[in-house]
């Protein structure tokens, strides 16, 4: 068990974050929000503003900065100032530049704002009649989609002729990713090269995107963010303040720093959408699923740029069944924009499709974990591919039996005035690669270095990335430095999908031979030590055939080589045309309702997970738990209340809730560890979002066990326990 390296920097202020950089002569800027969900800036009078003390600039979409759209891999990112159209209630409109924070804020609050208002949608659920087929599925697959059995005709047919059908509607609320870094940016330009301080979860990513945006060569701009303080999706595309900054140091020749206030951070960045989903399953008295149809619509900015794939992410590839129909819609809203967010349409599907699976499990009166064991798929329904490893049965029964599954009665159990219950849930999420590439060095002071542009937001990736380097060099952990968040290192692709492991540790262990490969060449070559001899490597040391061994820091320093370097990349290949991956857990949930108040209290929590191997057992477990608090959070607190104009009436962190440490209690982790090696070399699966996906549902299902009251819908408040 390790350590994790940024963890004392961290806990003692030492980590330097995008708004702990200052510099001579650095200007702050401040961003100005829209008052309206729906229309076109008529004026903006910003007089006041300019001529307000230590106000340096102004910019609005009268006076623009010039910036273009950026395109990545995570498609179109949206540019501020570029035009007057308004399309939801806090979006960035005006950025003023002062020579103070508090100059720049006071400044703004001058600038006033005519409005050309349109009438404005808001409600997902007076959305829901003008609701679109939604784009294609990540991978390709249409919006609506059936597996069905050669001798049934349609998804209805074979759900009526089920002995067993349970159908019901669920919906999930609006939630904001609310890391505790809120988003910002200090942009410094010296002379036609950029440098950029900003949390973001891929360093070469937002440089391309920044120089794209900018009209520079990509080679002119360098990220950095060796320490993000949390990101889940959030910071995937580059942020506003990004843009304004670097746009704004150009013209005024002047360093400046933006960054977000926390309510800001609400509206002008993106969240995850709401969802409606509509589930029927059907099943044979013993519990065989003959039929299984999964409706979801979700919200979505009127740009349409992202919804969440509730049915494609769960109910096509959970359980065995040989009918299956999914659909995917959306329902365009003048709310501000969504994007991934942790386990992005795994989360909230699987509280759709995990409840009404305790709901079939109460119809046929058979317990929830043998009803999901009974029907565990093999392969993604309709695809010959089958998981590459698949443990999740021993999940189940290893949870069972640590959480005193055994004890559980239908009907829940009663301690003085509290009502308890007990819920399960399944989880699964897909095991995902990106291409990766991360330089291994090796010095002549016996240590050595593993770099990569890749980002850790707090996942554990720098430590990650140490073990694994000291493992393909042979040399302990503490003599291996890890390097991440900066642009000019090789590109690490995305910190996101519960990638980063499987992705930069194959690149690591594609590095290390070469570097090993070209320091034995070098030790061996005229006039060097080894000259002429055979040699091997072993244990950090260069191993010569007649017997003779030296580290590879004294190789290099015999030699005159402070360093030597290799490059190693890794992407996904020939694996995807021979295997299904994912990873899975079961989760495990007890919760506490009081008999009068009808507060709800979780008291228990255990997660199982089958993710492959397991690098750094307590950065694991971490990460784990913080998912499943995630879970809890999305069950009972986190919901954003959009009001009739499009303004957020919770939008802060005093009336969004999260929990805090007395709503969480203890919180227990098991891993069942299969390497699997199908998938990388590394033989580890992504854990960073299989934490959060059921929880949820483990939550609600405990909820029905203890009360009786089945909520269809999260979070779930005191209100929808109370009886009639």
């Amino acid at each position: 068990m390790t350590t994790r390296l940024d963890g004392p920097m961290k806990v003692t202020g030492q980590a330097r974050y995008g708004t702990d950089h200052n510099v001579p002569g650095m200007l702050f800027g401040y961003v100005v929000l829209s008052t309206i969900a729906h229309g076109e800036v008529a004026a903006m009078d910003v007089a006041a503003a300019k001529s307000a003390p230590g106000v340096v600039a102004v910019y609005t979409p009268f006076e623009p900065l010039e910036l273009h759209t950026p395109v990545s891999m995570l498609g179109s990112t949206w540019v501020p100032l570029q035009n007057t159209e308004v399309a939801y209630y806090g979006q960035p409109i005006g950025f003023v530049v002062a020579e103070s924070f508090e100059q720049a804020r006071d400044a703004a609050a001058l600038v006033e704002v005519a409005y050309h208002e349109l009438p404005a949608l808001t409600s997902m659920a007076a959305g829901l009649a003008t609701a679109e087929d939604a784009p294609p599925a990540r991978d390709g697959s249409p919006p609506s989609l059936a597996v069905l059995a050669p001798d049934v005709e349609s998804i209805e047919h074979a759900l009526a002729a089920s002995p067993v059908v349970v159908e019901a509607m669920y919906s999930t609320a609006t939630q904001n990713h609310a890391a505790m870094e809120p988003h910002s940016a200090v942009a410094i330009w010296e002379g036609e090269r950029l440098t950029v301080h900003s949390g973001n979860q891929a360093a070469n990513l937002q440089a391309i995107s920044l120089a794209d945006a900018l009209g520079v060569e990509h080679s002119a701009v360098r990220s950095v963010n060796p320490f993000v303080g949390g990101a889940f999706g959030g910071k995937g595309h580059t942020a506003v303040p990004a843009f304004l900054a670097a746009a704004a140091a150009r013209e005024l020749g002047r360093p400046v720093k933006a960054a977000l206030t926390r309510e800001q951070v609400f509206t002008a960045t993106a969240g995850r959408p709401a969802t409606v989903q509509r589930l029927a399953i059907g099943a044979e008295r013993d519990g065989t699923l003959v039929a299984l149809r999964h409706d979801s619509w979700s919200s979505t900015p009127m740009d349409r740029s992202f919804i969440e794939p509730t049915s494609h992410g769960t109910s096509r590839e959970w359980y065995t069944t040989p009918n299956v129909a999914i659909s995917q819609k959306m329902v365009p809203l003048n709310i501000p924009p969504t994007t991934f967010m942790r386990a992005p349409g795994e989360a909230p599907g699987s509280f759709a499709l995990e409840s009404a699976m305790d709901e079939l499990a109460v119809a046929l009166e058979m317990d929830p974990i043998e009803l999901r064991m009974r029907n565990s798929s093999l392969a993604p329904p309709g695809k010959d591919l089958q998981w590459s490893s698949k443990h999740l049965d021993e999940c189940y029964a290893a949870g069972a039996a640590r959480f005193g599954w055994a004890q559980r009665t239908p009907t829940g159990r009663v301690e003085g005035d509290w009502l308890v219950g007990l819920g399960t849930a399944t989880a699964m999420f897909p095991a995902l690669r990106f291409p990766a590439s991360v330089q291994v060095m090796l010095r002549d002071d016996g240590t050595a270095e593993v770099a990569t542009s890749g980002a850790d937001p707090g996942t554990g990736l720098l430590t990650v990335m140490a073990l694994v380097g000291a493992s393909s060099l042979d040399i302990a952990p503490e003599r291996v430095t890890a390097q991440l968040g900066d642009s000019t290192l090789p590109a690490g692709g995305l910190s996101g999908g519960s990638t980063a492991t499987a992705s930069a540790g194959s690149a690591i262990m594609v590095a290390a031979p070469k570097v090993i490969d070209d320091l034995l060449a070098l030790a061996a070559a005229p006039g060097a030590p080894f000259e002429g001899v055979e040699v091997s490597y072993a244990d950090g040391h260069v191993l010569a055939a007649d017997g003779r061994s030296l580290t590879f820091g004294e190789v290099l320093k015999a030699t005159g080589r402070p360093s030597i370097a290799a490059i190693g990349s890794s992407a996904p290949g020939e694996e995807l045309t021979k295997h299904s991956f994912s990873s899975f857990g079961a989760q495990f949930c007890e919760v506490r309702v009081h008999r009068w108040t009808r507060e709800v209290r979780v008291s228990r929590m255990l997660g199982v997970f089958d993710a492959g191997r397991i690098i750094n057992e307590q950065a694991a477990r971490s990460q784990i738990i913080g998912g499943m608090i995630w879970g809890v959070s999305a069950a009972l607190h986190e919901g954003l209340e959009i009001e009739g104009n499009g303004r957020l009436a919770n939008g802060d962190l005093a009336g969004y809730l999260i929990p805090v440490n007395a709503d969480i209690p203890e919180v227990d982790v098991q891993f069942v560890q299969y390497p699997d090696t199908l998938h990388n070399p590394l033989g580890a699966r992504g854990l960073g979002e299989i934490g959060v996906v059921g929880m949820a549902a483990a939550v609600a299902n405990a909820v029905h066990n203890a009360t009786g009251t089945r909520v269809r819908h999260i979070p779930i408040t005191i209100e929808d326990l109370l009886e009639d």
